[in-house]
């Protein structure tokens, strides 16, 4: 049992990041065509294109700032214009980043950021693409959330507060587009070891691990791997879940 996205068009947003490269290439590796989202990482995404384009998929990169309506519909008719379709499948990958801090000392703008590139995100791109996955009868909406929404650790409290947000936002779209054969899901990381990590000799923290039933950190690369899966035919069942991969970090209860 193979997963098999050939003939398949999929958008990464944030898809030059330390997550989302792994997401862009795992989906070509499964036969997609991709979509390379980047707000100010040209130079990046330029080499992941190229990078794709050796495996023979189609694939396009497009500058677009998530957190905002307008530049989201530009988007979409970038996309149109160069594919003559829109994407079966979108991944909600992109976040604004910031320094996390307490309650008392945190930025406001750093709660209006999350909000902006979390949950607007989120209902900016169901706006664009979900029209014509209805209209196809199929698509896969898939968001990146993350094992902090259930943590609720001390400094998290912007982040947290936006992806909770977003999470009420997929929740809702699932049971508003199911009947159109669309699924929409969640997939919410542990802290993931990435590129970064392994440019610097970070990937273990002893602390943290022992904390995980699985006594390590997840990689980028099985990140990627549930969102392909929920990506393909084989999670045709699955709507509505925020599934974490985490190694069991956090364990969400009945």
């Amino acid at each position: 049992m193979n997963i098999d996205l050939n003939g398949k068009l999929a958008l990464v947003t944030g898809g030059a990041g330390q997550l989302g490269r792994v997401m862009v290439r795992s989906l070509a590796e499964c036969g997609a065509d991709v979509i390379i989202h980047y707000r100010s990482s040209a130079a990046k995404a330029e080499e992941l294109r190229n990078e794709v384009k050796q495996t023979g998929n189609k694939v396009m990169i497009v500058q677009a700032d998530i957190a905002s309506l307008e530049s989201v519909m530009q988007m979409k008719e970038q996309i149109q214009s160069h594919f003559g379709r829109l994407p079966e499948i979108t991944v909600a990958n992109a976040v604004e980043q910031y320094e996390w801090t307490s309650v008392l000392e945190q930025d406001p703008k750093d709660y209006q950021s999350q909000f902006e590139t979390c949950v607007m995100q989120s209902v900016y791109l169901a706006k664009a693409f979900v029209p014509a996955m209805v209209e196809r009868k199929y698509g896969r909406f898939i968001g990146i959330n993350t094992e902090c929404s259930m943590q609720n650790h001390p400094g998290q409290s912007a982040y947290v507060a936006g992806k909770r947000g977003m999470d009420g936002v997929y929740r809702v779209l699932a049971k508003e587009v199911g009947e159109h054969g669309i699924t929409v899901n969640q997939v919410a990381p542990g802290w993931t070891v990435s590129d970064r990590d392994r440019d610097q000799g970070s990937e273990h923290n002893a602390s943290y691990e022992a904390s995980v039933p699985l006594g390590r950190r997840g990689t980028d690369q099985e990140i990627a791997n549930m969102v392909a899966f929920l990506a393909s035919d084989l999670a045709s069942f699955t709507t509505g879940a925020y599934i974490p991969v985490c190694g069991g970090n956090i364990m969400p209860a009945i």
